[in-house]
């Protein structure tokens, strides 16, 4: 069994007081289930059921009634729950009698009233009052689509209050499926509702029968009495009377009604004029709000209200909508400049560009704002660069800082800062801030112009293919005529915009070469672009940092999809740096090879060889492996030798790197300590620390060291000048057969020359003692006596031969045969000399001779040549 529910309870009700017919909100409990649930509902004791209107089951909404008491409560009742009770009661107003000449406070819409007589809470217009239901039958909406019905009554209407009224429509669409007896019904409906209006319209003319019948009476007795007098004065008399009286009361009235009558007047007037303001207050409000939405930056919304009013007022005639619409457009002129100056803003981002132009489209701004941003960002990125060269150039030249230095390390001390700089990428990423303090300032300058352009020119190129594909405008097809117009407008401008490329690109390379290669500028493009002090030159280190920052920049270029041609330019200069780079290596090499003679410590292996060719030959690969990623030829790049003029240069410092290390060779085999050439050599290089090896070994003989260094060149020669020609093949060198053969050749020609210096040093004494030897003690061949054995002149003569071979085996075996055939050959040829000039020989003296002959051919028989022998 379902539970009982509660009776309706009202607790609340807005407003709680008021006149007749105040539209009241009923809050409380249990005020029904549904509109059906509702059966009764009395405020201050009047019935509002008619008016009322259930909105759930704890509101209701209704008009208060003609109530017979000034104070009561509100009593719903319902089916469920029966009849309820309040908590609060609403107070009944008496509405102020207003006379008809009383000023009134109160504003009567004229447009909606509300009519008791047809639907109960429904506001309707005065010129609708008219029955919901005209044939009084019941309604059945048929199912007959309302475009066939349009296409079969062109130009007709169902609704019956239309002058192009249709009944068939009418009757098709509400009776499509009612019987001929109601159609019938309808009829005599009809009929009565005609006969009321007619009734209606002569009950108005028997309501007003009496005054009728009183004026009637009036007039008539007026004509009696005038035909009774029947005299011309009377009738004046009442005429004028008459006369006098009608005009006093169209006096009295104009007095009464004139007040009311220009009242009146100026209430329509105000309420016309309040109508137009409603009816236009989009226009008239549109400056203010254009106003306020650019200030909160909503710009979208400002180009709404702007495409609605041009399209509603852009050809008003009327002078007010002129006025104001005149305001809009002084603001949206104002719209225009702001939002081109932020557009021509930098720095700004592509989103923000692309959001400014399409404003400005959608605006109708005058002339190409998307070229205009194009050329302005153009304009701010060669400035960029340009200050980037001035704030470099400012502190290059700053006293706090003495960056022009060369920190050049050597080749041979400094191979794993050479690693990390061919490493390039990972060396940038990987140093610390005191990077800068340690790198020139052009090394610095380099690397914060190609960061800037690689930074910039992306969003510069995107700019441009979206203006090209029409996607300023919109990201889909949209506003093709925008598109189409941007697309022929960059068609247009291809070339204009190719060289604002090349002009960044010419930048960009001519103030590299500026900081780098000043010497492939002109005169007027170095006083633009050059500008540094250069103490000295970078060295090849730095430069293949530099070689290597160039070559990302230009693949992050590449991967924008930029045309070739336009950054062969950069190309070009890729190849002149890494063209600089080998010929600076190159000459630093060999700067460095003439200061290996300050290495040379004499200390000799089991060869007869010093450190010093094994130094040479590693500082020589050192350079070449510091030269390998320059040497290398990234995609597109052209080979570093291509240029004949390179080709031979290169060809030169080789040469001149082989000779030099000859040239050291000699200098430390013929001059003596002290005058050691040290004239190439820094402050640094050449303090008297760095000689202290030499020093060391200063009981080293003039003898030995040119024995040690024809033992250092009889190993260059079979060793390390191939080994060199091998590496220098390897990286890619071209003409070294030429540096090689040029270099052999030098080194045969200082062997050759030191080792007859050597011999010159030792074959010379013993053959100056032969002569003086052999006629010692008044010695004669004619005269001798019988031989005992060989003179001492000879074993003297052998005794230094031994010494000799002593001294040159003790450095170098191999050296021993060369030097001692010589020596052989020299004492032999002295001997045969001395032999000849004698003029004749005893038996004795022949004997003699010829035992010392043989005596020294036997002693030196492995040493003898065809000359010796």
């Amino acid at each position: 069994m379902s539970r009982a529910r509660q009776p309706p309870l009202v607790t609340g009700i807005s407003p709680n007081e008021g006149i007749s017919w105040t539209k009241v909100t009923i809050r409380g409990e249990n005020l029904g289930t549904g509109p059906t649930d509702l059966i009764g509902l009395t405020i201050c004791g009047h019935n509002c059921l008619l008016t009322a209107e259930w909105m759930s089951a704890s509101k209701i909404v209704c008009r208060v009634g003609q109530a017979k008491n000034d104070k009561g409560d509100i009593i719903v009742t319902t089916k469920s729950g029966g009849k309820g009770t309040s908590t609060v009661s609403f107070k009944l107003l008496k509405p102020e009698k207003i006379g008809i000449l009383d000023q009134s406070a109160v504003w009567v819409d004229e447009m909606n009233y509300y009519d008791m007589r047809t639907d109960r809470n429904k506001g309707i217009p005065p010129l609708s009052l008219r029955p919901a239901n005209p044939l009084g039958i019941e309604i059945d909406k048929g199912r007959f689509p309302q475009k066939d019905l349009e296409s079969l009554f062109p130009g007709m209407s169902a609704d019956f209050t239309s002058e192009n009224f249709s009944a068939a429509w009418y009757l098709i669409e509400n009776h499509s499926t009612t019987s001929f007896d109601q159609l019938k019904t309808a009829v005599v409906n009809l009929k009565k509702q005609a006969n009321k209006k007619n009734e209606g319209s002569l009950a108005y003319v028997k309501g007003g029968l009496s005054t009728f019948f009183e004026a009637q009476d009036a007039l008539s007795a007026i004509h009696q009495k005038l035909e009774a007098d029947g005299t011309e004065k009377v009738e004046g008399s009442m005429t004028q009377k008459l006369e006098n009286v009608l005009n006093r009361a169209s006096n009295t009235a104009d007095t009464l009604f004139q007040e009311v009558l220009g009242r009146k007047d100026k209430a329509d007037s105000t309420r016309n004029a309040l109508n137009v303001l409603q009816r236009f207050k989009f226009l008239f409000n549109l400056p203010l709000n254009i106003e306020r939405n650019i200030q909160k930056g909503d710009y979208d919304v400002v180009i709404n209200d702007y495409e609605k009013a041009k399209s509603l007022f852009g050809k008003t005639e009327v002078q007010v909508f002129k006025k104001y619409y005149a305001e809009v457009e002084t603001r949206i002129e104002a719209l225009r400049e702001l939002l081109l100056d932020k557009l021509l803003e930098t720095p700004s981002t592509l989103h923000d560009q692309k959001r400014y132009i399409r404003y400005l489209s959608d605006l109708h701004a005058p002339g190409d704002p998307a070229w205009q941003c194009i050329g302005a960002q153009h304009q701010w990125i060669l400035q960029l660069m340009h200050n980037c060269k001035e704030s470099c150039n400012a502190l290059l030249h700053s006293p706090m800082l003495d960056l022009d230095s060369d920190v050049r390390p050597s080749p041979i001390g400094h191979l794993s800062q050479t690693a990390s700089l061919k490493r390039g990428s990972s060396f940038q990423s990987g140093r610390d801030d005191a990077w800068r303090y340690k790198a020139p300032q052009q090394v610095v300058f380099v690397e914060k112009l190609t960061k800037l352009v690689v930074s910039q020119l992306p969003n510069f190129w995107k700019l441009w293919v979206s203006y090209v594909n029409g996607s300023l405008f919109s990201e889909t097809a949209e506003k093709s005529g925008q598109m189409e117009r941007s697309k022929k407008n960059a068609r247009q401008r291809q070339n204009d915009f190719k060289k604002m490329i090349q002009e960044v690109m010419h930048s960009l390379v001519k103030l590299i070469r500026g900081a780098l290669l000043p010497f492939s500028l002109r005169e007027g493009e170095l006083r633009q672009y050059g500008g540094w002090e250069m103490k000295s030159e970078l060295s090849g280190q730095w430069l293949t940092h530099v070689i290597q920052t160039v070559r990302l920049s230009s693949e992050s270029l590449t991967a924008l999809e930029i045309p070739n041609d336009m950054l062969q330019i950069i190309q070009d200069l890729i190849l002149d740096l890494r063209v600089r780079c080998i010929i600076v290596t190159l000459q630093h090499t060999a700067e460095d090879i003439k200061r290996l003679a300050e290495k040379e410590d004499w200390v000799v292996d089991n060869e007869g060889l010093t450190s010093l060719p094994s130094q040479f030959e590693q500082c020589i690969i050192h350079s070449l492996q510091s030269l390998k990623t320059v040497l290398d030829c990234k995609p597109g790049e052209a080979s570093v030798f291509q240029q004949q003029k390179t080709q031979e240069d290169v060809c030169q410092l080789s040469i001149g790197i082989m000779q030099g290390f000859i040239d050291c060779l000699e200098q430390l085999s013929t001059k003596p300590d002290g005058d050691i050439d040290t004239s190439h050599l820094s402050v640094d290089v050449s303090s008297p620390d760095l000689f202290g090896s030499i020093h060391e070994e200063s009981s080293l003989s003039s003898e030995q060291r040119l024995l040690i260094a024809l033992s250092n060149c009889r190993y260059l020669e079979r060793h390390t000048f191939l080994n060199i020609a091998e590496h220098f093949e390897k990286h890619g060198f071209q003409g070294v057969d030429k540096i090689t053969q040029v270099s052999m050749e030098s080194l045969k020609e200082l062997d050759q020359r030191l080792f007859e210096m050597y011999i010159e040093f030792k074959a010379d004494p013993i053959v100056g003692s032969l002569e003086p030897g052999i006629y010692a003690g008044y010695f004669d061949w004619k005269d001798c006596l019988v031989p005992t054995g060989v003179r001492n002149y000879l074993k003297e003569a052998l005794v230094n031969i031994i010494a000799v071979h002593a001294e040159v085996f003790t450095i170098s075996k191999d050296l021993v045969p060369r030097v001692m055939s010589r020596v052989v050959e020299a004492v032999s040829e002295e001997l045969s000399r001395l032999m000849q000039c004698v003029s004749s020989f005893s038996k004795n003296g022949a004997l003699q001779a010829k035992l010392e002959i043989c005596a020294l051919r036997d002693t030196v028989a492995i040493y003898l040549t065809p000359e010796s022998k």
